[in-house]
């Protein structure tokens, strides 16, 4: 928000602009390592930034995967490529469910930068998330958050996504994990 010579306020609107990114595109490869390493640096992504190999390597390998994907979110006009800047990021990787016999596409990382937050930017890329999923058959959406982060259940439980239960005597699946290195 801005104002007038007369100190009224002004509300400028800014354009947010979804798409999905080309890993072979140079803008979008380092759009892609600054957001992650950007929430990498964050509480919710460890504290920790990205080291080096992984910046360097990170979009090659994801390019390899056939079953990678990602969603940026830009902020500014879509026809003046050099003034929009990244705001948003979605690294997802399709899976296979067994029950279902289907694909299912597993949401990896959810980034909105922290100026940009609250204003659905996360929805719009899930959007285009889901549109992608569904495009490629899988028959649902997975992904982990940290319990504590309860801004984040928020807004997943805005776009419909639920604890994962079988049954409900057995409890709520919970997201494990084992360091290889």
């Amino acid at each position: 928000m801005t104002s007038t010579a007369s100190g009224a306020p002004v509300s400028i609107s800014i354009s947010i602009s979804i798409c999905r990114a080309d890993y072979g595109n140079p803008r979008d490869a380092a759009a892609l390592i600054a957001l992650l390493d950007s929430y990498a640096r964050d509480p919710a992504g460890g504290g920790v930034p990205l080291r080096d190999n992984v910046k360097q390597g990170l979009v090659d390998a994801l390019r390899q995967r056939p079953q990678a994907f990602s969603v940026l979110a830009w902020a500014g006009q879509p026809q003046a490529a050099e003034g929009r800047v990244p705001v948003g990021l979605v690294n997802c990787f399709e899976g296979f469910s067994t029950f279902a016999c289907q694909p299912l596409v597993n949401v990896h990382d959810v980034v909105v930068l922290p100026a940009w937050r609250g204003q659905r930017i996360a929805q719009r890329m899930l959007n285009l998330v889901e549109m992608i999923a569904r495009e490629r058959g899988a028959c649902k959406l997975t992904m982990e958050v940290l319990s504590g982060n309860e801004s984040a259940l928020r807004a997943y439980a805005r776009e419909g996504f639920a604890a994962y239960t079988l049954d409900p005597e057995m409890g709520q699946a919970q997201f494990l994990q084992k360091i290889l290195h």
